[in-house]
């Protein structure tokens, strides 16, 4: 069945990557980030970076990034959009950061100087110890005991997607209508006043479903599926958690017991030689993640 929404959900994978992660809409990424990071590392320009990294050796674990991008000056942007809880995300956020800094390693003599990196992640819920709070931009760095700031070329960028509530007549900076843009695309229906900007202008125009080749609407779709299927089993868990009384984590568990069923189902069948529209039909999974595996 289509969608029969105007504009494509950027929480999903095709959706996300549709936006930013192309040539061709590297001014949509820049002008966003440039919303989101602090004054003193604005970008003039970037490069995107493979997404692939390996460990030092085959045994080692590989990290697979959204996006990743490299500045003129030679800092390092890695762009994650999270569509649900994670156990343990902030420590992947960690050991994903950790690749771009190894990256910069030189042969020979090196004095050990590093350009920043820059961890930037768009989540689609809010982290429980922030839950009576209405932040949406956490910023994070290494502090020593009295607060201060210990090393300033890493730095982890939170958005609670969540937490913004602005309605369209409120929104009043840049940062503010990439906010409202990312959390009410897929509803709106006209384009606002106060996004007649160009670079809004082209959002519309880049998201705009009607638009797309008749294999960008399949894979879209399929995309789409996904994320549903997922805020589904998300949704449906925390009400049964909250229900049976549990803990979160024991929630979060179960959320990731069933994805990771779905991801083994997948897994047996592609060994089993099935094709990748049937794997679809009996895991939801996409088939950028079935092809992942």
């Amino acid at each position: 069945m289509g969608t029969t929404e105007k504009y494509i959900n950027p929480f999903t994978d095709f959706g996300f990557k549709k936006l930013f992660g192309t040539e061709l809409n590297k001014d949509l990424l820049i002008d966003f980030l440039n919303q989101v990071l602090p004054e003193k590392h604005q970008i003039q320009d970037l490069t995107y970076a493979r997404t692939e990294h390996l460990g030092n050796s085959e045994a080692d674990r590989k990290a697979v990034f959204d996006l990743y991008c490299i500045g003129v000056n030679g800092d390092r942007f890695i762009v994650e959009m999270q569509k649900a809880k994670q156990n343990y995300f902030k420590d992947r956020s960690v050991y994903y950061a950790s690749f771009p800094i190894q990256d910069q390693a030189k042969k020979g003599d090196w004095n050990y100087q590093l350009s920043a990196v820059y961890m930037v992640g768009i989540l689609d819920f809010v982290f429980s110890e922030d839950e009576t709070e209405q932040l949406v931009r956490h910023e994070v760095q290494l502090k020593d005991q009295i607060n201060r700031i210990f090393y300033d070329k890493l730095t982890f960028i939170y958005l609670e997607m969540p937490n913004f509530n602005k309605s369209v007549s409120e929104l009043e900076t840049n940062f503010d209508r990439w906010m409202y843009v990312l959390q009410q695309l897929p509803g709106l229906e006209n384009r606002p006043a106060v996004l007649k900007d160009r670079i809004f202008q082209k959002v519309f125009e880049t998201a705009e479903i009607a638009k797309f080749s008749p294999a960008d609407k399949v894979k879209y779709e399929e995309s789409l599926k996904y994320y549903r299927d997922l805020k589904n089993v998300v949704d449906t868990s925390y009400e049964e958690g909250k229900a049976e009384g549990i803990t979160e984590g024991e929630i979060k568990g179960k959320i990731e017991g069933k994805i990771e069923g779905k991801i083994e189902i997948a897994r047996q069948m592609k060994l089993d030689g099935e094709s990748i529209d049937k794997i679809i039909r009996y895991t939801g999974l996409s088939a950028q993640d079935i092809e992942n595996i």
